[in-house]
């Protein structure tokens, strides 16, 4: 059977242009003028299906390449699974996520990603691939790490934040670092001096300060910044490419650039609740600031413009969501009174190109950089391009039509992650996904989920593209 995506307007990093596209099986096989003699072929070639896309855009599947489905955190786990987690990630124009298996101090890489697998497999509605946490760097775990490499999972979390729990010390991540220089891999950090802050913590529940907010007021943007330039020369020294996860603030971002301007493999991305929400939010009344709760904290408004900036000039190169649901009721709630027992983590997988768009909206992105954060960079970035993050012959032909002019309003009664509460509550939106196409299956189309679970599948990922 094919596919013919007729009178919309595809767009690339390259920019945006009409074009119809043709889909073959899971693959997108040609584009053609709109109109042209080729075009009219395909459509009125025997058992071809027509949809018409006059209108609206049509984008390369969005790629969420920082997830938490099922995830480990202060004796709960995150509540979107990998079904109902990628079926939201669909719903929101999300075709591929790459989600993080945990290593507990103790156990192995290689048993963590079996782990991981038996959650994800044969669970999720759109592909996924998997980054490696290491929490326990040993002889064992850095022998793994090759290992891991050939099984696909090339890219390697580790945190300067949490310690007695996910921390590794200065000469850990030498060592990791090290590894990863040798083999390709790249190294992402959680950017935040743990030592420093949970003092901080400390000081501040001894002198009576419980509420939400302290959690951002124990976490400063100095402390990301801090550790984000002692990732840097760490990376620097020992010759390792570095991503920074969710990078927050001001303060760090001026790091990544100046090592960006001297030519060193340091990457970094942000979230869209670093440039939408603010430490205004962590400050709500009651205890509504601890839906805010995350790591690193919401920051002042003023960091905002920063962050766009940061996008716009590529020193920010991808958007990622940090998706990490606890609901509000018995999940976040563990921290009434105790403002450090809040689980750490805001929903978001489902809202992700949708919040960017409004970024295109406001004049913050051109519709060309819209596609790049969200798909391209991200495939690139991680061993995924041109599989995904483009539309292209040969291509996977995960393909999102999104209608610039509709408008909604996002809202815990209407969006499909399975928590119950939304960060963004009332937020109104220009701009809505219509159909999504996952390997050329019809995912999402006219507000209906048309998908299936077992329908994603494990991406083996390449070593990336970006590094010199």
């Amino acid at each position: 059977m094919s596919l013919l995506i007729q009178g919309g307007t595809v767009v690339s990093p390259a920019g945006a242009s009409p074009a119809d596209v043709l889909v073959e099986g899971e693959k997108i096989s040609a584009l053609a003028a709109p109109g042209s003699e080729t075009a009219a072929s395909w459509a009125a070639a025997a058992g071809t299906s027509v949809i018409d896309a006059t209108g609206l855009y049509v984008l390369p599947g969005g790629i969420d390449v920082h997830t938490h489905m099922e995830m480990p955190f202060g004796g709960t786990f995150s509540v979107d699974t990998f079904e109902t987690g990628t079926r939201a990630a669909a719903w929101g124009g999300t075709t591929t996520i790459v989600d993080f298996a945990v290593q507990a101090k103790g156990t192995s890489l290689l048993a963590t990603l079996d782990k991981w697998h038996e959650k994800a497999d044969g669970h999720c509605a759109v592909d996924y691939g998997f980054h490696m946490i290491v929490s326990d760097v040993n002889d064992t775990s850095l022998k793994e790490m090759e290992a891991c490499i050939g099984a696909g999972v090339n890219s390697f979390k580790m945190f300067m934040a949490y310690p007695g729990v996910f921390y590794a010390t200065d000469g850990e991540i030498v060592r990791a670092m090290t590894r990863a220089a040798e083999t390709g891999a790249v190294i992402m950090m959680h950017a935040e001096n743990g030592i420093a802050i949970d003092q901080l913590v400390a000081q501040a529940l001894a002198a009576g300060k419980t509420d939400p907010v302290q959690h951002g007021l124990t976490r400063p943007p100095e402390l990301e910044a801090e550790a984000t330039h002692r990732a840097i020369t760490l990376a620097g020294v020992t010759g390792s490419p570095l991503y920074i996860v969710h990078l927050s603030a001001a303060q760090p971002l001026q790091a990544v650039a100046e090592a960006r301007d001297t030519g060193q493999n340091v990457f970094a991305e942000t979230c869209p609740q670093y440039l939408y929400l603010s430490l205004d939010d962590l400050a709500r009344p009651g205890f509504e600031g601890a839906k805010y709760v995350a790591s690193p904290p919401l920051r002042p408004r003023e960091h905002q413009g920063s962050l766009w900036r940061g996008l716009r000039t590529n020193d920010l190169s991808v958007v990622s969501t940090d998706h990490c649901p606890f609901c509000f009721k018995e999940q976040k709630e563990l921290g009434r009174g105790d403002f450090s027992k809040i689980p750490n983590g805001i929903p978001g997988v489902e809202h992700r190109m949708d919040l960017l768009h409004q970024g295109v909206v406001a004049g913050e992105l051109s519709l060309a950089r819209w596609v790049e954060v969200a798909a391209t960079t991200p495939a690139r970035m991680f061993g995924l391009y041109p599989r995904k993050g483009i539309i292209a012959p040969g291509s996977d032909a995960d393909i999102v039509l999104y209608d610039p002019r509709a408008t909604q309003v996002l809202s815990a009664a209407t969006h499909h992650m399975n928590v119950d509460y939304s960060a963004y509550e009332g937020f109104g939106i220009t701009g809505q996904v219509r159909t999504v196409l996952s390997r050329g299956e019809l995912v999402i189309d006219g507000g209906e989920y048309h998908g299936r679970t077992g329908h994603g599948q494990f991406l083996r990922r390449d070593l990336s593209q970006y590094l010199i």
